[in-house]
């Protein structure tokens, strides 16, 4: 009997995948027709709700995934998505944050640029897209790209031309690692500052990069502000705990306040740079000695965010830190600025941010495996870049074994740079190439790439072009 219900579960999971003869059906004119209706015919899938968007239908969804791509038998849960709906002929963007998904409707660049559909995707293990009762041992690079799998292979009966692959940071990341593993997936990746970690405990890269990075004023003043909240590390932590006490946080997990408060101060330039403009350093304190205790407080919570390192504001983030812990990999930078007996613990590992209860093993050949493959076998890949964002001092570098796979570089761009923010040159070009893989560049750009533009009007609302922030230190 147990038997005979593992092999029903499992056939019920891989039914979700094979989702080819409802829309055999629906072409031959006896399905569903409406949109929303052959979502839904598909197995495993459910509605959450349905929003409304001019010139688009909107659905968040969840889809039925199992725990273990590898033992389908071993129990299922609930995957959050959306989707962008603008018509069944035109591309389809597939996106991901790599954290929680968003259920506002939003398009991501790509999607703009081709003129097509857009379906996002919640990362496992980010609530409400978590098993229960929950086997960290299955939050991992190849049980989410199998996600996208299953997700793209149920759908690609919907929408039938050619897909892309899209994500910012972890999301680039997450883009980058699915096309690793499903090559044939999609028709071309557009990964945005993508870190690419690929050995753990050699971060010389970040140590550069924040001795040349911007202007020596502008080092000066933010290096100055982080050593002088280390200075008055006393009278700051007192504030600290009354704002503590007054929000309800607690520090359970990183063990203690004073690890909390320098976890913080020690993200501060990084945080800087990772989401503010070189124009901005003219809000940094320019004499931070002569600061008072509000003003160094005000800017290090501005820029790091004091709540980053509580039980209640790692809680959300422990899927992150367990992946840099066990796969991902997390830099560690050195302050040479500030005096060794005012740093009591530097950059602590991602193990002191996840709960105890939960074991971890980092494996240090995974980011090995999938830069080689970049590598060696890139195809129709385009990696996004900032030229004064931390995360790109380790990057993805396609080499000689790469076909049609290119890296830029957006000059004075932070951790939110994009095709817009390229040079003249680059722009047209990535935006050329990005419009070949979707399959819908026009006669103009492909006789002329210099001609390549977006074929989606800007929409101030939809196209949100804000750097997708996640409290530092986190990609």
């Amino acid at each position: 009997m147990r038997k005979a219900l593992r092999w029903l579960l499992a056939l019920t999971v891989f039914l979700g995948t094979w989702s080819t003869a409802a829309g055999a059906a629906t072409a031959a004119g006896t399905g569903p027709t409406d949109i929303k209706d052959r979502l839904l015919s598909i197995p495993g899938m459910s509605l959450v709700e349905e929003k409304p968007y001019p010139g688009y239908r909107y659905f968040v969804l969840n889809f039925t995934q199992p725990v273990d791509h590898r033992r389908p038998e071993r129990g299922t849960f609930q995957q959050r998505i959306t989707v962008l709906h603008k018509d069944t002929s035109r591309p389809t963007v597939f996106y991901t944050s790599g954290y929680n998904v968003s259920t506002t409707p939003s398009r991501r660049e790509p999607t703009q640029i081709v003129d097509g559909n857009q379906v996002s995707l919640e990362y496992r293990f980010f609530t409400p897209s978590r098993p229960d009762p929950a086997d960290w041992s299955k939050l991992d690079i190849w049980q989410a790209a199998s996600d996208q799998h299953r997700v793209f292979t149920a759908l690609k009966a919907v929408y039938p031309a050619n897909w892309l692959a899209t994500g910012g940071s972890k999301g680039g990341m997450t883009a980058t690692y699915y096309e690793r593993f499903y090559p044939r997936d999609m028709d071309g990746v557009v990964a945005y500052v993508a870190p690419n970690d690929v050995v753990d405990d050699e971060d010389s890269a970040y140590d550069r990069f924040f001795a040349r990075v911007g202007t020596k004023e502008c080092r000066d003043r933010l290096n100055a502000v982080q050593r002088e909240a280390l200075v008055r590390r006393k009278p700051l932590e007192e504030r600290y705990a009354r704002y503590a006490a007054d929000n309800g946080y607690t520090f359970g997990t990183i063990g203690g306040l004073d690890r909390a408060y320098e976890a913080v101060v020690l993200d501060y330039v990084w945080g800087f740079w990772q989401y503010s403009l070189l124009k901005d350093c003219d809000t940094i304190p320019a004499d931070a000695a002569r600061a008072s205790d509000e003003e160094i407080w005000n800017s290090v919570d501005t820029v790091s965010g004091f709540s980053a390192y509580t039980d209640q504001g790692l809680e959300t983030y422990t899927p992150y830190y367990y992946q840099a812990g066990t796969q991902l990999g997390a830099p560690t930078i050195h302050f040479p600025h500030i005096e060794k007996r005012l740093v009591r613990y530097g950059y602590q590992p991602p193990r002191n941010f996840v709960p105890r209860s939960i074991p971890m093993r980092f494996q240090p050949g995974v980011m090995r495996d999938v830069d080689a493959w970049v590598r060696h076998h890139a195809r129709h890949m385009l990696f996004v870049y900032g030229q004064n964002d931390p995360w790109g001092s380790e990057r993805f570098r396609p080499g000689a074994g790469a076909r049609d796979a290119y890296v830029f570089t957006a000059p004075g761009q932070n951790h939110g740079a994009n095709v817009a923010g390229l040079t003249a040159g680059e722009k047209s070009f990535a935006t050329a190439r990005i419009l070949q893989w979707a399959g819908v560049a026009p006669a103009a750009v492909q006789a002329d790439p210099s001609a390549a533009k977006p074929l989606a009007r800007y929409d101030a609302k939809l196209d949100v072009r804000d750097v997708e922030r996640e409290p530092a230190l986190r990609p």
